[in-house]
C-alpha cells in the first residue's frame, strides 16, 4: 500500500450530540468496550483509525458538557500525536436540537480545516478493518473532492446510503425507508476544496443538512468517489439494542 505524505493532513471528529437516547450520565464517546482486560472508549476506535493512516494532529468537535472527553484524551500526548478541541456552540435554529447538526459542527472547526486534507469520522462508530483510512486515502487521486469509505449494511434506515456508477459517487440518500441501494458511507476524506465548499453552505448559504451540502457538491461537479470496503464492519453506538450488537461482534 502507498505510503503517501500526511503532513498536511488533519483528524475530525464531531462529539458534539447530546446522546439524550441512550441517557447515560457521562458522555457516550467515552461508553466503556473492555479489551484485553482494559478500558477502550468507543471513541477511542477512531481515533486509532486516523492514527493508523499516520494522522497527527486530530480535532475533537464537543459542546459545553464534553469536558470529560477533554480529561480523557487530553493533548494527544501519550497516544504520541495532538489533539484540539473546538466547542460548537448553538445556532439560532437549533434551541429545539439536540445539537446545531452534523454539517455546523464540521464547520466549526474550520479555522483550523482550512487548507488541509479533512479525515473525518464519528466518536460513537466502531469501523474494522482499523486501516479504513490508510486505504482511502491510498485510494485518493489529486483531483478527488472526496472520498467516502462504503461499508455493506442491511439496515439502509440507519445510514447515509451511496449510489455509484463504477466507484463514482452520484447522489448520497440519507436513511430511506426504502431503497436498493447496500452500502452506506461510514467515514470521508475531503480536500481543502470540500472545506471551503462546506464553508461558504454553512455561512453564507445557511444550509444544515450535510447530505443535501454533499449531493449539491456533486451537482456542482465536485469529484467524489468511493471505495468499496467488502470485509468492512461498520457499528454504531446510538441505542441499547446497537450496544449489545457491538459487545457481541467484538467478543466474536
Amino acid at each position: 500500500m502507498e505510503n503517501r505524505n500526511t503532513k498536511d493532513c488533519i483528524g475530525l471528529i464531531p462529539a458534539a450530540g447530546k446522546g439524550l437516547r441512550l441517557g447515560l450520565p457521562y458522555p457516550k464517546e467515552l461508553y466503556p468496550i473492555i479489551r484485553n482486560n482494559r478500558y477502550k472508549p468507543v471513541s477511542q476506535f477512531v481515533v486509532d483509525n486516523l492514527l493508523a493512516a499516520h494522522v497527527k494532529h486530530l480535532i475533537f468537535v464537543v459542546n459545553e458538557t464534553k469536558g470529560q472527553i477533554l480529561g480523557y484524551f487530553g493533548s494527544g500526548r501519550r497516544l504520541n500525536c495532538s489533539i484540539s478541541y473546538v466547542v460548537q456552540e448553538l445556532t439560532d435554529n437549533s434551541i429545539r436540537s439536540t445539537s446545531p447538526g452534523l454539517a455546523n459542527a464540521l464547520d466549526s472547526a474550520y479555522h483550523l480545516t482550512t487548507g488541509k486534507t479533512v479525515f473525518f469520522g464519528m466518536a460513537d462508530t466502531v469501523m474494522q478493518p482499523v486501516d479504513v483510512f490508510l486505504r482511502a486515502y491510498a485510494f485518493m487521486q489529486p483531483s478527488d473532492d472526496a472520498v467516502l469509505c462504503l461499508f455493506p449494511t442491511d439496515t439502509p434506515e440507519k445510514f447515509g446510503m451511496v449510489r455509484c456508477l463504477g466507484d463514482r459517487v452520484l447522489e448520497i440518500i440519507d436513511k430511506p425507508t426504502e431503497t436498493d441501494l447496500t452500502f452506506m458511507w461510514g467515514c470521508i476524506i475531503w480536500s481543502y476544496r470540500f472545506t471551503e465548499y462546506l464553508h461558504a453552505c454553512v455561512n453564507v448559504h445557511g444550509m444544515t443538512d450535510f447530505a443535501t451540502i454533499m449531493n449539491q457538491a456533486i451537482q456542482a461537479g465536485h469529484q467524489f468517489r468511493g471505495i468499496y470496503l467488502n470485509d468492512g464492519n461498520y457499528l454504531d453506538l446510538g441505542t441499547y439494542e446497537e450496544i449489545m450488537e457491538l459487545d457481541r461482534r467484538l467478543r466474536d
